[in-house]
């Protein structure tokens, strides 16, 4: 990566090469520390910007690695059924989430997703709003990349508006 503050477009390969920069401390790191920045990052953007546009950039944010994600960590062309398989077993495996369909319209590519565990808000306090604008993004993105369909993503339960888990509304546009 070349870095250029007025020219920057996320790839995966701007992750870097983490075993050589981090060959002590590896891969791992907390969930506190991933959402010290999420949170951090979402109060100086809703004092900036507001929290409707604060939700929007998070969501953009999320699709573009939903994208980059499949792009990098999934088979492409590969029937339904196995690209679920494959993404559910890649979330697990990197710590991210447990996801699983609960619903499947597959003629209609309309889907209902619930993740458990997950990254941005399990655990946290109940404050009556849905709060994974990012995770709405990231699965779009996902989708989108799969299936060269425009998706939209709803999160309609989440564990901050006092659901256990988070679920989505996945339709094609």
């Amino acid at each position: 990566m070349l870095f250029n503050r007025d020219n920057y477009s996320f790839q995966w390969k701007d992750i870097g090469d983490i075993a050589l920069g981090r060959p002590q401390m590896g891969e791992e790191t907390s969930v506190a520390v991933y959402r010290m920045m999420q949170y951090s990052m979402r109060s100086v953007l809703n004092t900036e910007m507001g929290s409707e546009r604060a939700a929007k950039l998070f969501y953009r944010a999320g699709f573009l690695a939903g994208e980059q994600f499949f792009t990098n960590r999934l088979k492409n062309g590969q029937p339904l059924n196995l690209f679920v398989a494959e993404l559910q077993q890649q979330l697990l495996e990197l710590g991210i989430c447990i996801l699983r369909v609960e619903d499947a319209d597959i003629e209609k590519l309309k889907f209902t997703l619930v993740v458990a565990e997950d990254l941005d808000c399990s655990g946290l306090p109940v404050s009556g709003e849905t709060v994974c604008d990012y995770d709405e993004g990231f699965i779009a993105g996902i989708f989108e990349a799969y299936t060269g369909k425009a998706f939209e993503v709803k999160e309609i339960d989440c564990w901050s508006n006092g659901s256990r888990v988070c679920r989505f509304s996945v339709n094609v546009r």
